[in-house]
C-alpha cells in the first residue's frame, strides 16, 4: 500500500502521468498524483508538500491530501536497491495488491496482476492494466499484450501505479495503470558502469551517461546487456536494451526527443506436469519455446507555459515491434491413438518409398523407434499425420507499427471565487499489424524436444483430424485507430474539501484483412467499431492535518483485440495462438470501480486503509471447447473484484519497517457452462465415463482462477553504518484456483485425474545488501528466495501425454461406455529456487 504523504526530496522528482501531453495534468486535475510506497528510508518528520515534477504543468500540482486513491510510486534508487530484474519483479515484492504468475517460465515474461487484473506478454490472456512510458502506450495493438523485456529498466526515473478504472488513461484501464518516466541529462548527470555475476550463468553489464550545459541542452544514454542460462532446463535469456534522450529547456519550455531499442531472445517453457516436478524441479514439459522480440521507439514530447496561466503540452511517437515465436508442443490430437503394427504389405510399401527403421512384425513400443514409426510410417500409410504425429512445432511472426499524436491544455484560475483547475485534450493512436502463423507436425524425442517432419498444417500435406483438413495457417493484416477527447476539473471548496470530475470519450475502429481467405464464412476479415464516454468523480476531505479521507467512482473500458475477435465462434474453436476463425463480434468490457479510504501520518509513523470494488460487465474470457486445448473468446456476464488494503510503516532509529496486506475477493457473478474435460467433476465423469470431454457449471461466487485471496508483504531495512545497508523483505501469498477448476470441485482420483485443482500458499524471503567502498565504488549482494523454498505461482488442469515413468503414452485407457478416456493432470508454474548475484557499480568523477 502507499503511504499518505511524500517522502523527503521525492516530491520534486515525481511525475506520475504517463506523459504531460495526455495524462500528467489530467491526473493532477483528477487528484491522482502519486503517493510513494512504503519506502525503505524516511525522515522522522514528513510535512505535507506540493507535488511538482521535473516537467510540471504549472498550477496543476496539488497537495497529496487531494488524492482520491492509494497511488503507489517508486524512484530509480528504490528500483536499483531492490535488486529486481524487471518492473514486474519489483512490484511483486514492494507494491500492495500486486502478484506475479510465472506462466511462461522466463523471468522477463511474467503475468503481472494488480487487484486481479493482468498485464501479460502472452497472447490470449485477458488484459486489464494499461502501461505507459513517457506518454507512449506500451500495450501492443495485437492482443493488448505488454512485453516487459522491451522496457529499459536502467533508464527508469520513476514509476507510478494508479488504481481503478480511471478513464483518463484510455482503453484497457480496467484495474489500474502503470506510468513510467525515464531519466534525462537534467536529472541524471554523470557516468557509471555496473557489472553483475550470479547463479545459473547470470552476467550483465549496464552503462549510463548523462549531462547538460548552460545552453539548456541535456543528454542521457543507457545500455544494458544481460545473459543467463536459466534455472530451468533450456530456458536461457539474452536481453539487450539501449535508450537515449536529447532535451532542451528554458524557463517556460521543455522539449525531449528519445529513442529506445531492444533486441531480445527469451526461452520460456511454460507450465510443467506435477509428476515431473516431483522428480526434477528444473524440468520442462516440451521444448523448445523461444520468443524473439525486437523493438524501436521514437518519441518527441514537449511542454510550454504561457504567461496567462495556460500550459500547452503534447507528444508524437512511432514504435515498431517485430516478434517471432518457435514452440515445440505435444499434438494433443494424437493422445487417443493406439500403437499400430504394420502388415507385410505396409512394410514393403514403406521400404519402396525409401523409408527405413520402421518396426518389424512383433516389435513393441519398447524396442522400435516409436516416434519415427508412428509419425512417418503409419501416418503416411493412413494419410493421417495430424492424428498420428505426437509432436507439433508452432511458429508465429508478428510485425507491428504503432503511432500517435496527443495534445492538451491546462488552466488554473477561479470559479465562483474558489480555486479551480481545468484540463482538456485530444489524442489519436493508430497501429498496423501483420500476423502470420504456421504449424509443422513432428515427433517427441526422449528429452521431450520435437523433431519436425515433412507434414504441415496447411490443409494439404498435414493430413486430417476427424475427417477435416488440418489447417492452422493464419495470415492477416490488421489496423486499429483510436480517437479520444477528455477533460478534467478540480474544484476546491476550501483548503480541506476538494471535488474532482473527469471524463474521456473513446472511439475505436478495428479492421482485419485475411490474406488466405479474403471472403466467406471462414474469413478472418471484419470491421468493428466501438464508442463510449467514461466518467469519473472523486472527493477528498482532511478533518485534521494528519488525517485524510477519500472516495471515488470511475469507469473504464476495453475493446476486444484482433485476436479475440478472430477467436469468438463456438462452432469454430481455436487453439491460441495456433489458429483463428471468422467470428461474431464481441462487446467491449465495461468496468465500474468504487474506492474509499483513510490515511494518516504522525511524525515517523504512517498508515492507510482502503476498500475497493470493481465490477466487470461483458468480461471477455477464454472458454475451453470439447477439443483438448481448444476454445474461443466470449463475453461472460459479470465478474467482480473487491477487497481491503492495509498499510503501515515506521522508522525506529536506523531501522525502517513497512508492511502491506491485501484481502482480494475475485469471483464470477454470472452462471456459465464451460468445458471441463480435465476436471474430475465434469458431467461425463459424473455419469461414469471419466477421462473424456465433459462440461462444468460455474455459479455466482466461484473464485476466478490464478488470483490469491491474501497477500502480505513486509520489508525491514537497517542502515548499519553510513556505508553499509542491509534489508530483508518477505512475500507471502495464499494459494490460487487452477484454470480448468473454475467451479472449485476438482478432486483427483489417481487414475484418470491427477493433481490438485489449486496451488499451495507460500512465503519467500529475499535479502539485499550494499557497501559503499569508496565515493565512486559500490558493491551489492542480492539473494532471492533466501531459504530455497519450492512454490508454484500458477496452475492449470489439462490432458497429459506421459505416464508415471515419463514415457509418452502410446495408447488410451480402456474404453468406457464406448469411448476412450485420457489421463488428465495438474500443471504448475514452478517458482525460482535460491538465486544469488553480486555486482559492482563504479561512478566516474
Amino acid at each position: 500500500m502507499s503511504k499518505p504523504f511524500s517522502r523527503p526530496n521525492a516530491a520534486a522528482a515525481l511525475r506520475i502521468a504517463p506523459h504531460p501531453s495526455i495524462l500528467l495534468s489530467a491526473m493532477a486535475a483528477c487528484g491522482l498524483i502519486g503517493l510513494p510506497p512504503l519506502a525503505w528510508s524516511q525522515d522522522a518528520t514528513l510535512p505535507e508538500v506540493m507535488v511538482t515534477g521535473t516537467r510540471p504543468l504549472p498550477g496543476l500540482a496539488v497537495p497529496l491530501s487531494e488524492v482520491p486513491a492509494p497511488v503507489q510510486t517508486a524512484t530509480e534508487s528504490e528500483l536499483r536497491a531492490s535488486g529486481a530484474l524487471h518492473l514486474g519483479d519489483f512490484m511483486n515484492r514492494r507494491f500492495g495488491s500486486v502478484h506475479v504468475n510465472e506462466n511462461q517460465g522466463n523471468p522477463f515474461q511474467p503475468d503481472v496482476s494488480y487487484r486481479g487484473y493482468t498485464a501479460s506478454p502472452l497472447l490470449g490472456t485477458p488484459q486489464g492494466l494499461s502501461v505507459y512510458m513517457d506518454g507512449v502506450r506500451m500495450n501492443q495493438a495485437f492482443g493488448d499484450v505488454v512485453s516487459w523485456d522491451l522496457i529499459p529498466r536502467n533508464a527508469i526515473k520513476s514509476m507510478t501505479l494508479v488504481p481503478g478504472s480511471n478513464p483518463l488513461f484510455g482503453l484497457n484501464t480496467l484495474g489500474g495503470a502503470l506510468s513510467i518516466e525515464t531519466r534525462s541529462g537534467f536529472d541524471a548527470p554523470g557516468t557509471s558502469i555496473m557489472g553483475t555475476v550470479g547463479s545459473h550463468g547470470r552476467r550483465s553489464i549496464e552503462l549510463e551517461h548523462g549531462g547538460s550545459n548552460a545552453h539548456g541542452l541535456g543528454w542521457f544514454v543507457s545500455g544494458n546487456l544481460y545473459r543467463d542460462d536459466g534455472w530451468r532446463n533450456d530456458s536461457d535469456s539474452r536481453v539487450g536494451q539501449l535508450f537515449g534522450k536529447l532535451g532542451w529547456r528554458d524557463a517556460g519550455t521543455l522539449l525531449n526527443l528519445s529513442l529506445a531499442h531492444a533486441d531480445n531472445t527469451l526461452k520460456g517453457n511454460g507450465l510443467q506436469e506435477q509428476r515431473f516436478l516431483q522428480r526434477d524441479w528444473r524440468s520442462v514439459y516440451t521444448r523448445p519455446d523461444i520468443t524473439g522480440n525486437r523493438a524501436t521507439l521514437l518519441n518527441f514530447e514537449g511542454t510550454h507555459e504561457l504567461t496567462n496561466g495556460v500550459t500547452l503540452s503534447g507528444n508524437a511517437y512511432y514504435r515498431r515491434i517485430v516478434t517471432g515465436t518457435y514452440n515445440g508442443d505435444i499434438n494433443e490430437d494424437s493422445l487417443d491413438q493406439a500403437v499400430y503394427q504394420p502388415s507385410a504389405a505396409e512394410r514393403a510399401a514403406l521400404a519402396a518409398a525409401g523409408y527405413s527403421g520402421f518396426p518389424a512384425s512383433g516389435a513393441s513400443a519398447a524396442t522400435m523407434p516409436f516416434p519415427f514409426w508412428r509419425c512417418i510410417g503409419q501416418a503416411l500409410l493412413a494419410d493421417e499425420p495430424a492424428e498420428k504425429c505426437n509432436g507439433l512445432i508452432n511458429r508465429t511472426a508478428t510485425e507491428q507499427s504503432n503511432y500517435g499524436v496527443n495534445g492538451q491544455f491546462s488552466l488554473e484560475g477561479k470559479l465562483a471565487g474558489r480555486r479551480n483547475q481545468f484540463t482538456g485534450g485530444a489524442a489519436f493512436n493508430g497501429s498496423r499489424v501483420n500476423f502470420r502463423q504456421s504449424s509443422q507436425l513432428g515427433y517427441l524425442n526422449p528429452d521431450r524436444s520435437v523433431t519436425g517432419v515433412n507434414a504441415f498444417g496447411d490443409g494439404a500435406s498435414g493430413g486430417n483430424v476427424d475427417g477435416e483438413p488440418f489447417d492452422t495457417r493464419v495470415d492477416i493484416n490488421g489496423r486499429q485507430r483510436i480517437w479520444s477527447l477528455y477533460a478534467a476539473d478540480t474544484f476546491s471548496f476550501n483548503d480541506r474539501l476538494h471535488l474532482i470530475v473527469s471524463g474521456r470519450y473513446n472511439h475505436t475502429a478495428v479492421s482485419t484483412r485475411d490474406r488466405i481467405t479474403p471472403s466467406g464464412p471462414q474469413s478472418l476479415g471484419a470491421n468493428h467499431r466501438y464508442s463510449r464516454l467514461n466518467p469519473a468523480i472523486g472527493l477528498t476531505f482532511s478533518p485534521t492535518k494528519a488525517v485524510n479521507v477519500y472516495a471515488g467512482y470511475n469507469e473504464g473500458t476495453r475493446t476486444p483485440s484482433s485476436i479475440e475477435l478472430g477467436c469468438a465462434n463456438p462452432d469454430q474453436p481455436c487453439k491460441l495462438p495456433n489458429a483463428m476463425a471468422g467470428d461474431p463480434p464481441l462487446k467491449q468490457v465495461v468496468t465500474r470501480t468504487w474506492e474509499a479510504g483513510i490515511r494518516g501520518q504522525e511524525q515517523s509513523f504512517h498508515w492507510n486503509a482502503g476498500l475497493f470494488r470493481a465490477r466487470n460487465a461483458d468480461d471477455i474470457l477464454f472458454v475451453a471447447d470439447d477439443q483438448a486445448g481448444y476454445g474461443y473468446f466470449r463475453n461472460f456476464g459479470k465478474t467482480r473484484r473487491q477487497g481491503i488494503e492495509l498499510g503501515m510503516g515506521k522508522r525506529f532509529g536506523l531501522v525502517n519497517a513497512s508492511a502491506n496486506y491485501t484481502f482480494l475477493d475475485a469471483t464470477f457473478r454470472s452462471r456459465e457452462t464451460v468445458n471441463g474435460s480435465s476436471n474430475s467433476s465434469n458431467a461425463a465423469a459424473r455419469e461414469g465415463v471419466p477421462g473424456v470431454d465433459g462440461i462444468i457449471g460455474i455459479e455466482p461466487g466461484n473464485r476466478l482462477p490464478l488470483v490469491p485471496r491474501h497477500m502480505l508483504k513486509v520489508a525491514i531495512d537497517y542502515q548499519a553504518t553510513p556505508q553499509v545497508n542491509v534489508g530483508v523483505d518477505m512475500l507471502a501469498m495464499s494459494g490460487v484456483i487452477a484454470r480448468g477448476n473454475e467451479n472449485g470441485r476438482h478432486r483427483p482420483d489417481g487414475q484418470y485425474y491427477l493433481g490438485s485443482g489449486k496451488t499451495a500458499g507460500y512465503a519467500i524471503f529475499n535479502f539485499g545488501g550494499s557497501y559503499q567502498a569508496t565515493r565512486q565504488t559500490e558493491l551489492r549482494l542480492q539473494i532471492n528466495n533466501l531459504f530455497d523454498r519450492r512454490y508454484a505461482t500458477s496452475a492449470q488442469l489439462g490432458p497429459t501425454g506421459f505416464d508415471n515413468a515419463g514415457n509418452f503414452i502410446a495408447r488410451p485407457f480402456p474404453a468406457v461406455g464406448g469411448e476412450f478416456g485420457l489421463q488428465h493432470s495438474a500443471f504448475y508454474a514452478p517458482g525460482a529456487p535460491r538465486l544469488i548475484w553480486a555486482g559492482m557499480r563504479y561512478r566516474f568523477e
